[in-house]
Formats: structure tokens, C-alpha cells, sequence
């Protein structure tokens, strides 16, 4: 209550706007949450669903909602959350507002262990389903170590465009390889490997929920734990310092978090990119730059865009399906030139 007190107008003003934006955030996710379970080739009606949700349904409802849509929307949710938070803890952390986990090339590494992998080995049964995340992780963490430490200048910290150049770079790089693995596989696995690049929810049972669902409910928390911290780093290097901050142990620990978040997110979503890029601006222009209400704005505004981005995919072309990452492009490729131009400016 003395905290309140001593809140001027303004701030009171802002925290009860901030507020309102987080509650109207959730009432859209949960009403895109209804309306995507609703949504696909064979139809169920809204009172169709809710009767499937109580154990009234058909067997043939139940296995679409329960074994198909349900998992796949709850994917998506957390996928939204995940890359976005990432995108606004590289954002914030190299004080670029151009970083993003799928344009500095972090997706790229992830998905191109992830490939190998499934071209390589055997995919069928329960363990490479909780294998796959870990394993994205260290092709995340691998190709982030290269990014920043070749972005990372003594005595100047991180520097905002030679980390852009170098991560576009290395997307290309790797981009590369995985077109070469490509040639080298089966038509069968190359099917698969064409639609995981475009960016479909290709984990779409329960097995793939469980086995990204800790590394959500690990980081989420901890990174918003570390929001104070970040805002701390937002003020740049010499000041962090001064203020006594641990600044290149914070960076290495927040990186570490954005590229678990990040990597284990591309394993199961595929290369879906922009969401770590949209989902912080967006949320930044509805709550403001502190990371106190700034990182949990960007999950649910990450969320959302990808389960309207899957939503409309199942809809548009139907029987057919497009996948959600190239919704989701058609929509952040210009917004991205707009801030390449914004920030020239």
C-alpha cells in the first residue's frame, strides 16, 4: 500500500493501462484458443466442441480435437511465447532492435542439428521426440557463441551492427549446409524437410507438448525473474558496470536463456521466424520498454501471432494447408524493412 502511495498519477495511469492491455492480450488468446479448435478441414461446430470437451462427443470428435487440433494449438501457444521472449532478451541485451532469434541465424543452427538428426537417424518412438529439443539447444547455443563473440568488441561490449551483419552471415552459411543436406536425402525425409524450412507445426501430439513444455516452464519464469537486471543492461556497458552489474556474466546467462528458449522452440515449430522480432515491438508499443511488464507482454502477444498465423494457415487454402511461419513472414518481411529503414533514418 506504501508503494501505491507513492506512485505518482502518471505511473498509476501507465500500470493501469498495462493492465488492461495483459487482460485484453488474454481474452484474444483464449478466444483464438476456442475459435482454432473450431477451425480446420473437417468442422466442429462450437457446441460440437464443447460437448467433445466433456466426454460427449463421437469418437471421430474426440480424435480430432483431443489427438489433432488440441495439442497442435497448445504447441503454438507455447512456441508464441517462447520465441518472442527470446527475441526481446536479444533485443535487449545488445540494445539492437533489429535481433531476432531467425534473422541472427540462432533458428537456422537449431533446425539444421534437428535435420541431421532426423535425416540421419531413426525418428520412431518416444525418445527422439524428448531428444530433439536438447539437441536443438546445443545447435542454438553453438551458432549464438559464434554470432556474439564475433559481435563483441572489448571495452565497447556488444555492437549493434556488426551483430546484425554477422548473424545474417551465418544464417546464410548454414542456410547453405541445409540446402546440401537436402540433396543428400530421401524424397520421403526431403518432403519433410521442405515443409519444417516453411515453418509448420510438423509436433503435433502430446509427446512433443511434454517435451517442450519444461523448457517453458524453466526459462519463462527465470527470465522474467532477471527483468530488472535487463533494464539495468538496456542503460549500456559503462553504466550496467557502475551500477554494479556482473555485465558479461548476465549477458552469457540471459543468452543462454533466449537460445534454450529459442532452440527448443524450432524444434517442434519448425523455421517460424519474425515472431522474436514482431512480438517485443509489438508489446513495447502497448506496455512500454521495462522489462517488468515488457517480457510477459511479448509472450502473450508472440502467442497470439503464432496461433492466428496457424489458424489461418488450416483455413486459407483448405483441404490444403499453409504453413504458419509463411503467415507469419508475409507479415514481418516488410515490417522488418520498415525498421531497417526507420532505424537509417
Amino acid at each position: 500500500m506504501m508503494q501505491m502511495s507513492k506512485m505518482s498519477p502518471e505511473d498509476k495511469r501507465k500500470q493501469k493501462r498495462n493492465i488492461i492491455v495483459m487482460i485484453t492480450l488474454g481474452l484474444l488468446i483464449i478466444i483464438s484458443f476456442v475459435m482454432s479448435m473450431n477451425t480446420g478441414f473437417i468442422r466442429l461446430s462450437p457446441l460440437d466442441t464443447l460437448r467433445t470437451l466433456f466426454g460427449g462427443g463421437t469418437a471421430k470428435e474426440e480424435l480430432i480435437l483431443f489427438d489433432f487440433r488440441l495439442p497442435r494449438i497448445v504447441i503454438s501457444v507455447l512456441i508464441g511465447a517462447g520465441l518472442a521472449v527470446s527475441g526481446c532478451i536479444m533485443q535487449g541485451i545488445s540494445r539492437n532492435a533489429l535481433a531476432d532469434p531467425g534473422i541472427l541465424g540462432i533458428n537456422a543452427g537449431a533446425g539444421l542439428v534437428v535435420l541431421l538428426f532426423v535425416a540421419y537417424f531413426p525418428t520412431t518412438g518416444a525418445a527422439p521426440v524428448f531428444l530433439l529439443p536438447v539437441l536443438a539447444w546445443i545447435g542454438a547455443g553453438v551458432t549464438a557463441a559464434l554470432i556474439f563473440s564475433l559481435s563483441y568488441k572489448r571495452h565497447k561490449g556488444l555492437l549493434p551492427t556488426r551483430l546484425l551483419l554477422t548473424g545474417v552471415a551465418v544464417a546464410a552459411g548454414i542456410s547453405s549446409a541445409t540446402i546440401v543436406l537436402t540433396l543428400r536425402i530421401s524424397p520421403e525425409k526431403y518432403q519433410f524437410v521442405a515443409t519444417w524450412m516453411a515453418g509448420s507445426i510438423w509436433g503435433t501430439n502430446w509427446k512433443f507438448v511434454l517435451a517442450l513444455l519444461p523448457f517453458i516452464i524453466v526459462l519463462l519464469p527465470f527470465v522474467f525473474y532477471k527483468a530488472r537486471t535487463m533494464n539495468v543492461l538496456n542503460l549500456g556497458e559503462i553504466t550496467a558496470t557502475g551500477l554494479g552489474a556482473q555485465v558479461s556474466r548476465e549477458q552469457v546467462v540471459l543468452l543462454a536463456a533466449a537460445v534454450g528458449l529459442a532452440g527448443s522452440c524450432v524444434a517442434v515449430s519448425g523455421g517460424i521466424g519474425f515472431v522474436g522480432l514482431i512480438g517485443p515491438h509489438v508489446a513495447r508499443r502497448l506496455v512500454g520498454p521495462k522489462h517488468q511488464v515488457l517480457l510477459p507482454a511479448s509472450a502473450l502477444t508472440g502467442s497470439l501471432m503464432v496461433i492466428l498465423a496457424d489458424m489461418l494457415g488450416r483455413l486459407i487454402m483448405q483441404p490444403s494447408e499453409i504453413p504458419a511461419g509463411i503467415i507469419v513472414a508475409i507479415i514481418g518481411a516488410p515490417y522488418f524493412l520498415y525498421l531497417l529503414a526507420r532505424s537509417r533514418a
